[in-house]
């Protein structure tokens, strides 16, 4: 957080000893900013974390860390928001903009500041931002379980965040939301309920893993740390199985959607 802070300081300190600290402003959000409302006479800096974003295919290509961290022109960061305007609301209907920025050069570069020539957007549906969500989770999960050598405070806290007591809720809460109206059959399957489906499959397959990695790893004086954790995976995936099943006639519902595109894509 002191990092943090210190990079909003640096531009902060500099433009205000030029144009004066009360003609300096900081935007500390990522949403979209209308000109218009902005005062002419004041300076608006705006600042937000940003990721490298890499397409699946440049990601099969920068296999190292370090190849994922130079050499770099495109880069995102995500704003949530709802169709009626705000930041955040129910699960049925939390929306995400992603949006990529395009440089004009290469990062790392001999300047600290790069113009951006190109800006997309990309529009997930609720939906679509539960899957990434099961699927972020799962990766978390399949890194903490494969990793070499093993890290047991670390594997216990990823899987501590996906099945724990606390926040057990929230993966059913997204399969409640969106797949129990098709397995209750009142909403016909999709292709991407279909998608959400198999990455609960594959949530709850890592969970197992993750959790008989843990079981290897730990002493005596975990076991019945282990016990509540296996109990909280027993009822989840009870819970969860009468949701991840294929309904009847599944397979060819979905073959009417096959070439939708996951995405909503702006420029």
């Amino acid at each position: 957080m002191k990092i943090l802070k210190h990079m909003y300081l640096i531009p902060q300190n500099f433009y205000s000893q030029r144009f004066g600290a009360d003609n300096v402003v900081i935007i500390k959000d990522s949403n979209t900013v209308d000109a218009a409302t902005l005062d002419p006479d004041k300076a608006y800096i705006q600042i937000t974390y940003v990721e490298p974003y890499f397409e699946p295919y440049e990601l099969r290509k920068r296999v190292t860390t370090y190849e994922r961290n130079h050499n770099i022109k495109r880069f995102m960061y995500c704003t949530p928001f709802t169709a009626d305007g705000r930041a955040h609301g129910d699960i049925a209907e939390q929306c995400k903009r992603k949006t990529v920025l395009t440089t004009a050069q290469h990062f790392p570069y001999v300047k600290t500041r790069l113009q951006v020539v190109q800006r997309t957007q990309i529009i997930l549906t609720p939906i679509e931002v539960a899957i990434e969500d099961i699927q972020k989770k799962t990766q978390e999960l399949a890194a903490a379980t494969t990793q070499e050598p093993a890290d047991a405070k670390m594997l216990q806290m990823v899987v501590q965040g996906c099945i724990g007591t606390t926040v057990n809720q929230g993966p059913l809460e997204l399969a409640q939301v969106f797949l129990a109206p098709v397995a209750e059959g009142t909403q016909p399957p999709t292709r991407l309920s279909n998608k959400l489906r198999l990455a609960f499959k594959d949530f709850s397959k890592k969970c197992h893993d993750a959790l008989k990695k843990n079981k290897n790893l730990i002493g005596s004086d975990q076991r019945e740390y282990q016990r509540e954790l296996e109990r909280n995976l027993a009822r989840f995936t009870e819970r969860l199985a009468p949701l991840v099943q294929p309904t009847p006639g599944h397979a060819a519902l979905l073959c009417n959607g096959l070439n939708k595109p996951d995405y909503k894509f702006q420029t």
